[in-house]
């Protein structure tokens, strides 16, 4: 059987421990003193191997000889057990785990995902062509243990090797080891070793190779999704940038499927800006868009409906389900108006020196009731939560709209012609918003939306109507 040690690093307020890529050094380095294994399983706690076979998947790649000079890691994708039957929350992450690894799998292969990738330990230590030597040759990738684990001088240099000032003046976690500078220490490291020139596989069999949790509440999800948001800026808007270092590096096609990811928190800005514009217009009959009578009118049909369609046809057409693509695109909005647009906030107001939270561990623990309305397709709201203001806001500005414009067209004060993209997209946010509206007016359980983040966003959406009422009054 294999020795499984629990490795507790020690941990002082005057050396930083960089979070999960300190915890992943530390563990790379004390498994060095002790088996120094040329290849490395990172696995998060609350994932377990699904399919005996898959280390022997991985060492065939490993084992291949036109592949091993520059081969770091081969990625597994993430998959989950407990989804429920339309995933409303979208934790497959089809996009991420499975879409876009089988289109960079054609280049240099797919980013690192933090879980589920067995690396080799030579990858760790500077680029295939040089090689980054560590402070004690017990710590080189070619270093043979010839003492038991249990050995005095095993335990006394991993001690040392795990100890909180170990890292101070050297280049663990600069040129060695996971790479440090963002919060998403997995898509920062894949990055910069790709960008050293390591290459990487993706491996996707049938049988999920490894099974994980999954959080079963919105506002976990959300919260997971704004650290995510401020690590990926992190590395947008660093010397590293993708649009920059990696072009350089990598190449523009590569460098751009890691600006891809970058950027993302990015999208908050025109999510949000379509959530409440053409509706607080549409409240005071102010016309936006084209008419339907304009010949400009079909470039946002074939916008709308083709950027909707290839989404659904890629969706599918990885083993997705319309049901579950509904559900993937209705996150990608909440995520725009709550962990996009907060992790951009985040970001810019801990540049600016403002003190913000910090990093948080999801949680995955839940209550009986609370999985019963999970697996029932009833989302869990519960907490109260300042990306819950904004959704809620959202929805009660887009339903007021959409309401508003029906009645004014019933009675002829305005006309569907000039009205109907802004109508159009009030009713589509408005469908989007169902589960929201369910949380705030019909539901009593504790799951449902906080009265206080109906109250004041209630409040807020008044708030925000006054400005556009007087600057649209003699428009």
């Amino acid at each position: 059987m294999p020795n499984l040690i629990y490795l507790s690093r020690e941990k002082n307020k005057s050396s930083p421990h960089h979070f999960k890529a300190g915890a992943l050094n530390a563990l790379l380095r004390v498994s060095g003193i002790m088996t120094n294994a040329p290849i490395i399983l990172t696995l998060d706690c609350d994932m377990y191997s699904n399919d005996p076979s898959t280390p022997q998947r991985a060492l065939c790649y490993f084992l291949d000889q036109t592949l091993w000079p520059k081969l770091a890691y081969v990625q597994f994708p993430q998959r989950f057990h407990g989804l429920n039957e339309v995933d409303i929350y979208a934790s497959e992450i089809k996009g991420l785990f499975h879409t876009n690894p089988v289109g960079m799998d054609g280049l240099r292969g797919p980013n690192y995902v933090g879980t589920g990738c067995f690396f080799r330990r030579r990858a760790f230590f500077g680029c295939p062509s040089s090689f980054e030597q560590p402070e004690i040759p017990e710590l080189f990738p070619d270093h043979v243990v010839n003492k038991p684990i249990q050995a005095h001088e095993i335990s006394r240099q991993a001690h040392y090797v795990a100890s909180c000032n170990y890292e101070d003046e050297s280049t663990w976690g600069s040129k060695m080891g996971f790479r440090y500078g963002s919060l998403v220490e997995d898509y920062y490291t894949g990055y910069r070793l790709q960008c050293e020139g390591w290459k990487s596989i993706f491996c996707s069999p049938k049988r999920p190779a490894f099974l994980g949790d999954i959080p079963i509440s919105l506002y976990e999800v959300v919260s997971q999704n704004k650290r995510w948001s401020v690590g990926l800026l992190e590395v947008a808007f660093s010397k590293y940038s993708p649009l920059t270092f990696g072009v350089r590096s990598m190449g523009f096609v590569m460098a751009h499927c890691y600006a891809h990811y970058a950027f993302w928190p990015i999208w908050s800005i025109p999510i949000t800006l379509y959530a409440f514009i053409p509706q607080l217009t549409l409240l005071n009959g102010v016309t936006i868009f084209p008419k339907v009578s304009d010949p400009w009118f079909f470039l946002y049909v074939f916008m709308f409906l083709g950027a909707y369609g290839q989404d659904c046809l890629v969706f599918t057409s990885h083993q997705g389900t319309f049901r579950r693509w509904w559900s993937d695109q209705r996150m990608w909005m909440i995520r725009g108006l709550s962990s996009y647009l907060f992790g951009t906030i985040e970001y810019l107001t801990k540049h600016l020196g403002i003190s913000t939270q910090g990093f948080n561990v999801t949680s995955k623990v839940v209550d009986d009731d609370q999985g019963k309305r999970y697996h029932q397709g009833v989302f869990e709201f519960g907490v109260v939560s300042p990306m819950f203001v904004t959704l809620a806001t959202a929805s009660i500005i887009n339903l007021v709209a959409f309401l508003t414009s029906i009645a004014q067209i019933f009675k002829g004060d305005q006309s569907l012609d000039g009205l109907f993209i802004q109508m159009f997209i009030a009713g589509f946010v408005v469908i989007n918003c169902l589960p929201i509206y369910e949380g705030m007016v019909l539901r009593s359980d504790k799951g449902r939306m906080p009265t206080k983040v109906t109250i004041f966003s209630t409040f807020l959406a008044s708030i925000l109507y006054m400005p556009f009422a007087f600057l649209l009054r003699n428009v």
